[in-house]
Order: C-alpha cells, then structure tokens, then sequence
C-alpha cells in the first residue's frame, strides 16, 4: 500500500508542531507495513481549498501516485466546512484512492465500513446544503417582510442626462461607461429611444 501522509497546523495554531503529527503518521504506516510515497505538509489556515500542499495533494492523486491519503484528523485535512470536506473525500474516492483518519476511526473509507461512511458523509452533506438553502429563503423572506430590498442593490443615475446623451447622438456603451453603470442597465433605462430623437 502507497501512502500520502498530510499533516496541517494553522498559523495561528499556537504551540502546535506539524512533527508531532507527522511522527504518528509515520510510524502509524511502519506499523501497517505501508509505504510513504509523499508527505505533504502545510502551516496555513484550513479554511480555504487553496494551499499548495493541498492542491498537490490531489495533483498525484489524478496521476494514482499512491493508494491511500492519511491524515492525523479530518480538521486537519480541511475546516472548510461539512460539504467541502466531504466533496474532497468523494473527489480521492473517484481517483480510486481510500482515505483515512489516523485518530478517528470513523472518518475511514478503508475496511467494511467504508461504504457506510461514504453513505452517511453524502447524507450529511446533502443536509448541509439543504440548510444552507433553506436559511438563505428564510433570510430573504425575512428581509421582504421588512421592506428591505433583496438582490443586488440599484443602480442609481440620472436618467434624464441619460437620455440627453442618447438624443445628441452618443452611443448606449459610451453612455453607459461615462455613467459608469453596466451597459444592460442603460439598455433597459433607454429602450426605445434611438439616438438624436
């Protein structure tokens, strides 16, 4: 079995040192008799996809360089949220590649309960995004209930220079940038109203 090991501490994690998960890792592997094919090793913020360890991670991954991704603890893989982490397993599991949490046992795709995880990883993360949706609508009715205005804000801009433009004969994209509002916002302002009339 080929291995890629990821370890992460976060800047701001104070007193925390990426060797003290890499030296489990290791020696987690020696134990099962598999084979370090590479150690990715970030000190980032876990919020975001966009690491560079983490991207080369699933570089290899497409190219099946190894088996299996390791990782000390799922917050250690990403905090990206519920959805994200678990698009980023089922992305691995694609490749053809398992994943493992060294000290969640749980959180494996590898043994008889690797199915179930994968089940119960889409179950919650289709719950996620159905709560996302329905806070948003919640949100918004909320919102139009108090008179507020949801969507993006207006343009606002004085529509009659706007027209005087248009009659002396200045095009809606020059109008437009001169304005600066979009050109489909001028469009719409001034249809039906052709240049010099």
């Amino acid at each position: 079995m080929k291995v890629a090991v990821y370890a992460r501490v976060s800047t701001q994690d104070k007193g925390q040192d990426v060797q003290n998960q890499m030296h489990q890792l290791r020696e987690y592997c020696a134990r099962q008799g598999w084979t370090i094919a590479g150690e990715y090793i970030g000190q980032v913020s876990g919020k975001s996809a966009n690491r560079e360890s983490f991207k080369q991670l699933f570089q290899d991954a497409s190219t099946r360089m190894f088996d299996l991704v390791l990782v000390w603890a799922l917050d250690r893989f990403t905090r990206e949220g519920v959805w994200e982490t678990f698009d980023h397993v089922r992305k691995l599991t694609q490749f053809g590649i398992q994943f493992e949490s060294y000290s969640e046992a749980h959180f494996r795709t590898t043994g008889p309960a690797g199915e179930l995880m994968l089940a119960i990883a889409a179950w919650i993360a289709k719950q996620e995004r159905l709560r996302i949706s329905e806070r948003t609508k919640a949100g918004m009715a909320r919102a139009q209930r108090e008179g507020k205005h949801c969507g993006r804000p207006a343009r606002v801009f004085d529509r009659n220079f706007a027209l005087y433009l248009r009659k002396t004969g200045m095009s809606l994209r020059r109008i437009a940038a001169r304005l600066g509002v979009s050109l489909m916002t001028i469009s719409r302002a001034l249809s039906g109203v052709t240049k010099g009339s």
